[in-house]
């Protein structure tokens, strides 16, 4: 993972996947905006802003992935599990966030 991650990179690692994902469409509020982040079968981590819930809609995206979670799109509202910098190739961290 660390190869893939350039200077400055802002690195946070959210709550695991439900393998229930109709329980993630399930938690998806009937107003606001929410993010809906699934993995397919293949392994592909896949996401979509939802701003009015179509479950139809959603459900068809979501067919036949592994596991699902809906994540609140103001940080303030979700704690990340760990938030993480890379540093520049100098060792000082740079980053704004």
């Amino acid at each position: 993972m660390r190869a893939g991650l350039s200077p400055r990179a802002l690195l946070t690692v959210w709550p695991d996947l439900t393998p229930d994902v109709g329980a993630a469409l399930a938690a998806l509020p009937e107003e606001g905006s929410m993010e809906l982040v699934w993995e397919a079968q293949d392994g592909t981590i896949s996401h979509a802003i939802v701003d009015d819930p179509e479950h139809q809609q959603l459900a068809a995206l979501v067919a036949g992935a592994r596991a699902a979670c809906a994540l609140p799109l103001c940080v303030d509202e979700c704690t990340p599990l760990l938030c993480a910098v890379l540093p520049d190739s100098d060792g000082v961290l740079r980053a704004r966030w």
